[in-house]
């Protein structure tokens, strides 16, 4: 048996691991990378494996990292079936449509800048008819029924509790009248959320793949109320500030989260009725997709909430750009909710230079997304290549997440561990944070040995309960590119930083003896053999 890590291996996004079983060959998700722009450029690079050689692909839930390159792989070959939860296929309907359109969107806006600068158009890494044949191939499973999936290979799904039909996934491969089971964790939810229950998972494994996007830090531990009181607050000041309050957030779970709690707050008159604008077609369809699956949330949480007089729906790009002649006084919900893509940034544009305005994030910001780099403090950005100076307060609340923190990861790989204490692959987190999640696991008494932070595109062999890695060739970028900030990220501080000291300078002779050692400087470099 071998397992190839080929995303979500030192960063956070990405997720694809690919296993190879008796002659099977099968991928557990096929995520889009999302982060800094070289992170963002493998979606459009070749996969580190031949995609009509999948036989099966199994799939945790619908987020874009661990779903969005799902019609690339279809485009390119894969012809067999793509297994996932009933409410993940359901969701899957309009959250691969919805990416394949945002990426001919975004495509058409770079092209037309290419055309100016004189450089080569490029491509969408797929289309809305290739999502559309990517659904065709998609079948539901139920919860804790197994799935034969060959000859000595079966597996199952778990609820994760992360979203609407999230799961963790359960393997079992036998080899040589040896069973291996392996548990593949997906994101796993922090057990206390307004709409999901308690993770699930079994007991016992022998390989266990588990996430880490929290395995550095705890969170406060929230009732309802104080969640509600912290949101009030942040609300109540930038209301107060006199402008817009801005809300980068994830289109499923995470917006019905955050209008369900806005409703009971509104409700109770802790806050007063402003008007609420959803800039997100995405989010509103996977609203009905929750109503449809009402039963399957946690008691007492209903998404019919989110039906009120103040709460406005922006479907046309037209009904998104009449919110921008709003200035004050509106709550603008939009994705993305790391700000990488979307309305959103249309909307940060139009208000992150006014002082009055907010802009208030309510889940993780992956290291080099826009996001992150306004939490860092950037005194301006670019987006859509305009410099955009920073005068809105930045704020960010982590009541909203959806996955478990430091504490729960612990609990949570423990109670897997059984008597066995199985071999561990922490991915999906930041270097520091697998660190940090690895290091609780050596104090709760797991053998250093058994712990592996794989790198990118790093193959592992199972041989006889033991596991070993294999030589590979270049990872396709390093771990320190995929975590941090690249070259693109400093370029766009650099302009930045250029602009404002060409502007602030006492003279025309001292702008000019800034830009003539630039040249000289890039002369050099360009003479260097």
């Amino acid at each position: 048996m071998k397992l190839r890590f080929c995303g979500a291996a030192g960063t956070v996004t990405g997720s694809c691991y690919w296993l190879e079983h008796d002659g099977k060959r099968l991928l557990i998700d096929c995520g889009m990378f999302q982060g800094n722009k070289s992170l963002r450029q493998l979606n459009y690079g070749a996969f580190p494996f031949d995609p009509a050689a999948i036989d099966t692909v199994l799939l945790t839930h619908a987020h874009i990292d661990h779903s969005g390159l799902l019609p690339k792989l279809v485009r390119l070959g894969f012809r067999g079936r793509i297994l996932c939860t009933d409410g993940t296929r359901d969701l899957l309907t309009y959250m691969l449509p919805d990416s394949a359109e945002v990426q001919q969107s975004d495509v058409a806006r770079l092209n037309r800048r290419n055309a100016q600068r004189g450089a080569a158009e490029v491509q969408p890494i797929y289309t809305r008819d290739d999502a559309e044949r990517c659904l065709a191939q998609t079948d539901a499973v139920e919860y804790r029924k197994w799935r034969q999936l060959g000859r000595g290979l079966r597996a199952r799904w778990w609820n994760a509790a992360h979203i609407l039909g999230s799961a963790s996934i359960e393997l079992e491969a036998e080899e040589d009248g040896r069973v291996t089971r392996l548990l593949f964790s997906g994101d796993i939810g922090p057990g206390d959320q307004p709409l999901q229950g308690t993770p699930q998972a079994p007991d016992d494994c022998d390989v266990l793949v588990m996430e880490g996007t929290y395995g550095d830090r705890d969170r406060a531990r929230l009732d309802a109320k104080s969640r509600r009181q912290i949101l009030r607050d942040e609300v109540a000041a930038a209301l107060q500030r006199g402008g817009n309050l801005v809300v980068p957030a994830f289109a499923v779970e995470r917006t019905q989260e955050l209008l369900a709690d806005l409703a009971l707050l509104f409700d109770s008159g802790a806050l007063p009725e402003a008007p609420v604008f959803i800039d997100s077609p995405l989010a509103l369809r996977a609203t009905a997709v929750f109503v449809e699956h009402a039963a399957e949330l946690s008691e007492g949480s209903t998404p019919a909430q989110f039906r009120r007089a103040n709460f406005h729906a922006a479907e046309s790009v037209d009904d998104s750009k009449a919110i921008a002649r709003i200035q004050r006084g509106a709550i603008i919900v939009a994705g993305s909710g790391m700000c990488d893509g979307g309305r959103v940034r249309h909307h940060l544009k139009n208000n992150l230079w006014r002082p009055e305005s907010t802009v208030l994030t309510i889940g993780f910001q992956a290291s080099g997304t826009l996001g992150q780099v306004l939490l860092s403090g950037a005194p301006a950005v670019r987006i859509h290549g305009e410099e955009i100076a920073v005068k809105a307060a930045i704020r960010s609340i982590d009541v909203y997440s959806g996955h478990a923190d430091r504490g729960q990861l612990l609990d949570w790989a423990m109670a897997r561990a059984g008597k066995g204490k199985p071999s561990i692959f922490l991915t999906h987190g930041e270097p520091h944070a697998l660190a940090a999640l690895r290091q609780g696991l050596i104090e709760a008494g797991i053998a250093p040995a058994a712990l592996q932070i794989p790198a990118l595109d790093e193959t592992f062999e199972l041989s006889r309960g033991r596991l070993h890695s294999l030589r590979f060739g270049v990872p396709r970028l390093t771990g320190e590119t995929a975590a941090g900030q690249d070259w693109h990220n400093r370029y766009a501080d650099l302009l930045v930083r250029l602009a404002k000291r060409l502007r602030t300078s006492k003279s025309d002779a001292a702008r000019e003896q800034l830009l003539q050692q630039l040249r000289y400087d890039l002369d050099q470099d360009r003479n260097r053999p």
